[in-house]
């Protein structure tokens, strides 16, 4: 199998950040209810925790049920490992692509997430 390439994981990243987006805007609404729709005050730790979990449960099932996401489809791509991938793996590949971004994307370049977390990208 290929390897996808750089510009393909970064096109797959551009598209699956939308989607997140729209995650994170349709998790806050189901919030308002509980808030008598009022905003959420900016630096709200559980708030910002009810975020990133919820998006990082859309990219766990998306890789665990079929190693795509939305993203991942349109750019032909797919995550694959040695066996199904397990929950451990999909946490660490999650929070390792933060901090791969975070390190001014060089992990990005380097793959530092999938090796991290034993998978690979590969062109379909």
């Amino acid at each position: 199998m290929k390897l996808a390439s750089l510009f393909r994981r970064l096109a797959a990243i551009f598209y699956d950040s939308l989607i997140a987006l729209a995650i994170m805007m349709f998790a806050t609404a189901l919030l308002l209810p509980f808030t008598g729709g009022r905003a959420i005050p900016p630096g709200t730790l559980a708030y910002d925790i009810y975020l990133i979990v919820v998006v990082y449960l859309y990219f766990a099932y998306c890789w665990r049920m079929g190693g795509q996401t939305i993203g991942m489809k349109a750019w032909k791509i797919r995550l694959v490992s040695d066996h199904r991938l397990t929950w451990s793996q999909t946490f660490v590949r999650f929070f390792g692509a933060i901090a791969s971004i975070a390190c001014l994307g060089l992990g990005l370049y380097f793959r530092w997430h999938d090796k991290w977390s034993n998978t690979q990208l590969v062109k379909i």
